[in-house]
C-alpha cells in the first residue's frame, strides 16, 4: 500500500477536478482522471471506447491507465493526489459486466486508507462534452462508489460543500 497515494472519488461533477487544481497550485503532485483523458483521446481519434458507446471498453482502458499512472509515480516522495483511480475504473468495469475481480485488484494496488469523496452537489453539477450523463446518473454512481470503498477496506471521508480552498484545507488536515 502507498499511504502517499490519495484518492479523490465520489460524485461526477462534484468538484474533484477543481480541488485537484487547487492541490496542484499548492505544489502537490496530481493525476488527472483517467476517464477524462480517455474521452479526449477517443473523441480526437474517432474511437468508440466512450462511456456512452462502449462502457466496458472505456472502463478497461481506464483500468490500464490507472495502473500505468500508479507505476509512473511509484518513486515520487510526496503525496500524489489522484482524480479517481484504479478502484473507480475497476468498479465501472464491474458495473459494465466486465470480467474483473474488484477485491483482488484493489488488494494488490492499495491507496491511502482514506478516500475523499465529493458528495452529490446539484448546484455545481454541469454536463459537458466528456460528462454527458445527467445528475441522477451521477448520484447513482456516487452511491455505488460510497458503498464499494468500505467493502474494500477504505475509510470514506466526505468532503464538505465549501469553497475549493476550504476543501483543500479540510483534506490536507486529515492526512
Amino acid at each position: 500500500m502507498s499511504d502517499r497515494f490519495i484518492l479523490l472519488s465520489g460524485c461526477s461533477g462534484g468538484g474533484k477536478s477543481t480541488l485537484l487544481e487547487e492541490l496542484r497550485r499548492r505544489g502537490h503532485r496530481t493525476v488527472e482522471e483517467p476517464g477524462r483523458r480517455i474521452v479526449e483521446e477517443e473523441l480526437a481519434s474517432g474511437g468508440t471506447a466512450l462511456p456512452w458507446l462502449d462502457l466496458a471498453a472505456f472502463a478497461r482502458r481506464a483500468v490500464a491507465m490507472a495502473l500505468a499512472d500508479r507505476e509512473a509515480l511509484r518513486g515520487h516522495p510526496g503525496y500524489v493526489f489522484f482524480d479517481r483511480g484504479l478502484i473507480d475504473a475497476a468498479a465501472a468495469l464491474d458495473a459494465a459486466g466486465g470480467a474483473v475481480n474488484l477485491a483482488e485488484l484493489a488488494a494488490g494496488h492499495r491507496y491511502n486508507s482514506r478516500v475523499f469523496l465529493t458528495p452529490p452537489w446539484p448546484e455545481i453539477y454541469a454536463a459537458d462534452d466528456a460528462r454527458r450523463h445527467g445528475f441522477a446518473a451521477a448520484r447513482a454512481e456516487y452511491e455505488r462508489l460510497a458503498s464499494i470503498y468500505p467493502m474494500l477496506g477504505y475509510e470514506p471521508v466526505l468532503l464538505p460543500k465549501a469553497p475549493v480552498a476550504e476543501r483543500a484545507d479540510f483534506l490536507l488536515a486529515r492526512l
